[in-house]
């Protein structure tokens, strides 16, 4: 921590207004206060980082402090702000967490820490083992409060919850899930056997430059219109968007021989597309699509490379002249 001087007096009020201490008595709570420190934060000046154990506990007196994570050297995603009377970290602090965003002054800021200067928890429950106790029954009680008020708003505003679950993952062009839904929730939802195909329409390019971005964008909302039927008849599974106009559906619970049946539908449903009508020096433009697929963990353990795998054999298909639909394997591996 940068720029952190200890100051001498604290403010008792605001110690017992801590969740963590409100159940001690007052020769407890004078232990507390003797083993806190006041600190004096600079304008800019790191309270904790990203990644560092939570072994103090940090009550605002004067000044503000913002949460934030980094996101690029310019910029980054504010959190949260704190001001006077807030208690910053104690919800890390009582689960001994390793902090997952970082604290910064917004201005010149007082602060009262605890344990002090130079003191963990550890050193702490050693001198004062009967308090520190108290301390840690008070934040099992504070975690299951809180994780079972998370569940009941959870569970009062399900529908709430789930509709912002799909719009954060939704592509506003063809309401197909994207690629992002995959990254963060694939641990969850990946059960054996796992079908993934991917799909990327034929001489797309020459539909988009000939007819313009209109009817590209129709497209593709046709094409996304065939995987949620496809997801729909299965009754289960995601269909979803990569980059561009690569498309694809994930069905778990899928065997091989269903996967490859999906596979060919699709293949069929894109070439059954009404085409789209000659104009001017330009012929009708008919549709087919380049199809690649692949099982977990039959033809990879491994997620990542099986998705990167599949997506490699799709353009290296596509570029050979499209219109195939392939199965990847591990014997494709470089």
């Amino acid at each position: 921590m940068e720029e952190l001087f200890q100051g001498k007096s604290l403010d008792p009020i605001l110690i017992q207004q801590i969740e963590l201490f409100n159940s001690l008595s007052e020769q407890e709570m004078a232990v507390v206060r003797s083993q806190a420190s006041i600190l004096q934060l600079r304008h800019k000046a790191r309270l904790f980082s990203i990644g560092e154990r939570a072994e103090h506990l940090y009550v605002l007196l004067a000044g503000s402090i913002r949460i934030f994570r980094p996101r690029t050297d310019y910029e980054d995603d504010e959190l949260a702000r704190f001001f006077p009377g807030d208690t910053i970290g104690d919800f890390d602090f009582a689960r001994r967490a390793l902090y997952d965003a970082s604290a910064e002054a917004l201005e010149d800021s007082l602060v009262i820490m605890f344990p002090g200067f130079g003191i963990t928890m550890d050193n702490f429950t050693q001198t004062e083992p009967h308090v520190a106790s108290k301390i840690y029954l008070n934040a099992i009680r504070m975690i299951t409060t809180r994780i079972k008020a998370t569940q009941r708003i959870i569970m009062e505003n399900m529908s709430w919850v789930q509709e912002l679950h799909r719009l954060a993952y939704e592509d506003p062009g063809t309401g197909l899930w994207k690629q992002s839904f995959l990254s963060n929730e694939i641990n969850q939802i990946l059960e054996v056997p796992t079908a993934l195909i991917m799909l990327k329409p034929d001489r797309f390019k020459i539909l988009v430059d000939s007819r313009g971005h209109t009817v590209g964008d129709e497209a593709m909302i046709r094409i996304a219109k065939i995987l949620k039927n496809i997801t729909r008849k299965q009754g289960r599974g995601w269909p979803l968007r990569f980059k561009s106009n690569e498309t694809g559906v994930l069905i778990p619970q899928c065997p091989v021989s269903q996967a490859k049946i999906i596979a060919r539908e699709i293949q069929r449903a894109v070439a059954s597309l009404e085409s789209v009508p000659a104009q001017d020096n330009y012929p009708a433009f008919n549709f087919t699509a380049t199809i690649s697929w692949g099982m977990w963990p039959e033809d990879h353990t491994d997620w990542d490379v099986l998705l990167g795998g599949i997506y490699a054999l799709l353009l290296d298909t596509w570029r050979a002249g499209g219109n195939r639909l392939s199965r990847y394997t591990e014997s494709e591996l470089p």
